[in-house]
């Protein structure tokens, strides 16, 4: 993800982006901001939002100074959507309340940015789709997981054959789980052709 932030068109945008700046933690980069367009911020000033390599932040800045910020973590970010006219553009985002991997589990908080540039807006939204993208596929790794230590850790009645028969159909489900995981993350374009060929190889001498 290498996307250069926008022109900074007048002083108001410049500070807002030093702002912005002042916020990131060592290591962390700024991908793509955005601001609020003017027609829209007539009687405050204009919000900004900002993507970065960890996580999506939204500016409140104070009409005397000072400002409140939001931080959204990729991880907790569930959903992404945009509405673009023709000079600007709302973009709304949907982050999972609890701090777990798991997507499933505690409630949601919804955040919803109108009257941003539009382009500028677009560009946050390619970047917040790519982290949705890359998480999911984690969560969803990290819930075959524990599906996958739910059920070792059940114990079958009918003697040892039954529990060999049992492990037998385990592991051959578990192959083809991790032969469609791999196939999907392929398709997602997460790994390469020669990974994806290396990670089938590994499954199947497994077997």
């Amino acid at each position: 993800m290498n996307a250069v932030p926008p022109q900074v068109p007048d002083e108001s945008a410049h500070k807002a982006l030093e702002m912005l700046r002042g916020l990131l933690t060592v290591g962390e980069t700024l991908e793509a901001w955005a601001l609020q367009h003017r027609l829209y911020a007539l009687t405050h000033r204009r919000a900004c939002i900002a993507a970065t390599s960890g996580r999506f932040i939204a500016l409140n800045r104070h009409l005397i100074g000072g400002y409140d910020s939001t931080d959204i973590r990729w991880q907790d970010l569930k959903e992404t959507h945009i509405r673009a006219g023709i000079i600007a553009a709302d973009l709304t985002l949907v982050a999972q309340a609890s701090t777990d991997l798991n997507i499933a589990s505690g409630g949601t908080r919804v955040y919803t940015f109108e009257g941003l540039v539009k382009d500028q807006a677009q560009a946050i939204y390619r970047i917040c789709q790519q982290h949705d993208q890359i998480w999911r596929e984690k969560r969803r790794v990290r819930e075959l997981e524990e599906l996958r230590a739910r059920s070792g850790g059940v114990q079958l009645s009918g003697g040892y054959g039954a529990s060999t028969a049992a492990a037998a159909a385990g592991d051959e489900s578990d192959a083809t789980r991790r032969l469609r995981q791999a196939r999907e993350m392929l398709e997602a374009k997460l790994i390469s052709d020669s990974e994806y060929e290396s990670i089938k190889a590994k499954i199947i001498s497994g077997l």
